[in-house]
């Protein structure tokens, strides 16, 4: 029987910029204005990091109407349906909004070719708040395809002006493969300057395609509702690589290791390293003996905070 020997450690992984951004935003709220701070969904998706604001004093909410008139709200990183930007103004909250920038971005697009007369086809997951948010920034003309069988059945208005946009934490291929049957029904689609799918997911799903090569077995930290691990997790098992996701480190299978010489580990976009840490001291407790980080891309993004939630360091 083969000896678990050696963790591989994927580069990049664990926190993007724009997840760095929100969780941040909601703890200078709170150093800021004090608990409780109101929060639309999940800042991101994270158990653990949803815990660990929830013990500092952040309350999470998906209906506007459970927050108190002039309390202070925030808006997740996946981003808000226009309705729900209105809703909030109306309510007369103190608003910052921790939409990732690169979703702001689809949702710049969408609103400035919707003033030209276009219609959209949005790949994505229906459901998914980030798809509800750029959805929801028009009243119509949004058709959502999750699938290559879905493009067959839209029926935009008109096909002149007709543009394709992203969910950002799609599988890179699947997307990839979608838009390509979105042209060929419709070859004169406007598609993106850049792809709408993040960086982050873009480094992560690379790094994993490299990983699964060396290894026998594939840990993703990530949580189930955290759609950019469930795509890390699926990429491999397509590459040929059992794989597995979990929550935090309770949840690994000693069996899962069973005839296993080489484990490898990354994270999503949304999952702290402080995880990690904890999985590999687990699968250190099951027999690895090393732990090796496999080189990628370097991440140096870092996105700005919303005006108003600077601490000002007081000088005496």
């Amino acid at each position: 029987m083969s000896q678990l020997q050696e963790i591989l450690l994927a580069e990049p992984r664990g926190f993007c910029a724009g997840v760095d951004r929100a969780i941040e935003i909601v703890e200078r709220a709170l150093q800021k204005f004090g608990a409780p701070i109101h929060v639309r969904h999940e800042i991101v998706h994270n158990t653990y990091v949803v815990n660990d604001l929830k013990a500092k004093g952040a309350i999470f909410i998906e209906e506007l109407a459970e927050v108190p008139p002039g309390a202070t709200l925030v808006f997740s990183a996946h981003g808000v349906s226009k309705a729900v930007q209105n809703e909030a103004q109306a309510r007369g909250f103190r608003i910052f909004d921790a939409t990732c920038p690169l979703v702001s971005k689809v949702h710049v697009e969408v609103a400035k070719l919707a003033q030209e007369g276009y219609e959209f086809i949005m790949i994505g997951h229906k459901g998914h708040p980030e798809v509800e948010g750029t959805m929801g920034q028009l009243d119509h003309g949004i058709h959502l395809v999750e699938d290559v069988a879905d493009v067959a059945r839209v029926q935009p208005a008109q096909t002149e002006r007709l543009a394709v946009v992203t969910q950002t934490t799609l599988s890179v291929d699947d997307a990839a493969e979608i838009t390509a049957a979105v042209r060929a029904r419709f070859p004169s689609v406007r598609e993106p300057k850049q792809q709408d799918i993040c960086y982050a997911t873009q480094n992560r799903q690379d790094a994993v395609k490299v990983l699964s090569a060396q290894v026998d077995l594939l840990i993703v930290v990530g949580s189930p509702t955290s759609s950019n691990s469930n795509r890390l997790r699926e990429l491999a098992v397509k590459l040929g690589t059992p794989a597995y996701m979990v929550d935090s480190a309770a949840e690994l299978l000693p069996q899962w290791f069973e005839g296993v010489t080489r484990v490898g580990l990354t994270a999503g976009a949304s999952a702290p390293e402080i995880l990690v840490s904890q999985v590999i001291d687990r699968i250190k407790a099951l027999g690895a003996v090393s732990v090796r980080t496999v080189p990628g891309m370097e991440e140096t993004i870092k996105f700005p905070l919303p005006k108003g939630l600077k601490i000002e360091t007081v000088v005496d």
